[in-house]
C-alpha cells in the first residue's frame, strides 16, 4: 500500500510540469462569413548600367470568405473582393487602380471596381492549405470583356497584368502566408515544427518556415516563424514586359501570427521579407547576350481579420 501512495504522490507532483499540447488549425463554421484585410509595402532596388532605380509599390485589399459546405476535413468557400488600392511610383511616373474610383476616364480603376463583389470558389483544408481555385479566371475573363470600348491589344495586356499581379497563383500566397502554418500534430507552448511552401511573388521561391508556438491565451494563439527563401532553380523564364526573365533571389522571411483559439482563422499577421539577388534577362532580340541586373525585395505587409 505504501508503495502505491507514494506512486501516486510522485505522480501528482509531476503532473502539473506536464505541458498543455494543443491542436491548431481551422475549425471554421457553415455559412459564417470570415474576412482578411491588409496593407503592405514593398521597395524594389534596381542597379542598371551603374544606375539605381527605385520601385514602391502600395497595395491595400477586403476579401470576404464563406463557408459553403465542410466535407471531412476540406472547406469550400465562397470568395469576394470587396475592396483593392494598388499604387505604383517609380522614377516621375505613379499609377494607381482604386476599386473606390468607378470612373470612365480611369479604366484601370474601373475594371477593378468591376470586379469587386464577384464570386469564385476555394477548397480549403483545416490545415490551411489551399487545395483549388475555381471560376477565378472565368470571373476576370466575364468582367473584361463587358469593357467592349477598351483596344483588345490593350485590354488582353492589362487582363494579362492583372493575373500577374492578382492571379491565382498571387491569390494562394496572400491568404496561405496566414493559414499554411498549422503543425501537423498537437504541440505545447514553445514548441517548434517546420512548414515546407513555395511562392510565387517576388518569384517562385521554395520557403521553409520554422514556426513557434510562442503564447496561448484563453482567446488566441500567438505563432512566430523564420522563413528562408530561395529562388527555384528549376523555374523557367518568364515573359514580364515582353521580356524573358528569371529571378536568383534568396532571402528571409519573418511572421508573426495570431490565430483565434475557437475558429483558427485569421486575428493579425505580420510579415517582413527581404530578398535580394539577380534579375537575369535572357538573350533575346531586344537585348542581345543579356543581362543581368542586381535587385533587393523588401516588403512588409499587415494583415487582419475584420
Amino acid at each position: 500500500m505504501k508503495y502505491f501512495l507514494s506512486f501516486l504522490l510522485l505522480f501528482t507532483m509531476l503532473a502539473p510540469c506536464t505541458a498543455q499540447k494543443y491542436k491548431l488549425g481551422l475549425n471554421l463554421v457553415k455559412g459564417d462569413t470570415y474576412y482578411l484585410a491588409s496593407a503592405g509595402t514593398s521597395t524594389i532596388v534596381q542597379s542598371v548600367d551603374g544606375h539605381e532605380n527605385k520601385v514602391n509599390l502600395a497595395l491595400a485589399f477586403k476579401i470576404a470568405f464563406k463557408v459553403t459546405g465542410i466535407t471531412d476535413s476540406l472547406y469550400r468557400m465562397e470568395v469576394s473582393y470587396q475592396s483593392l488600392d494598388m499604387k505604383i511610383n517609380m522614377a516621375d511616373t505613379t499609377i494607381e487602380m482604386d476599386s473606390k474610383k468607378n470612373s470612365v476616364l480611369d479604366v484601370p480603376s474601373s475594371i477593378v471596381a468591376a470586379i469587386m463583389n464577384k464570386p469564385f470558389n476555394i477548397t480549403l483544408s483545416k490545415s490551411g492549405k489551399i487545395r483549388s481555385v475555381e471560376n477565378f479566371e472565368k470571373m476576370i475573363n466575364d468582367v473584361f470583356d463587358g469593357f467592349t470600348k477598351i483596344d483588345s491589344t490593350k485590354k488582353q495586356q492589362i487582363k494579362k497584368q492583372f493575373m500577374q499581379s492578382f492571379g491565382v497563383n498571387s491569390f494562394k500566397d496572400i491568404l496561405e502566408m496566414g493559414t499554411a502554418i498549422f503543425p501537423q500534430k498537437a504541440v505545447a507552448k514553445n514548441d517548434t515544427w517546420i512548414v515546407n511552401s513555395n511562392v510565387e511573388a517576388p518569384a517562385k521561391a521554395n520557403v521553409q518556415t520554422i514556426y513557434q508556438l510562442i503564447d496561448a491565451t484563453a482567446d488566441a494563439y500567438q505563432i512566430h516563424g523564420d522563413g528562408t527563401m530561395i529562388s527555384d532553380k528549376n523555374a523557367l523564364p518568364a515573359e514580364i514586359s515582353g521580356l524573358p526573365m528569371k529571378y536568383d533571389l534568396n532571402g528571409t522571411m519573418l511572421t508573426d501570427v495570431k490565430v483565434n483559439k475557437n475558429t483558427g482563422w485569421i486575428s493579425e499577421v505580420n510579415l517582413k521579407q527581404l530578398m535580394s539577388g539577380n534579375l537575369q534577362i535572357s538573350d533575346n532580340p531586344q537585348v542581345p547576350g543579356g543581362k543581368t541586373i542586381p535587385m533587393t525585395f523588401k516588403t512588409e505587409v499587415i494583415t487582419t481579420g475584420n
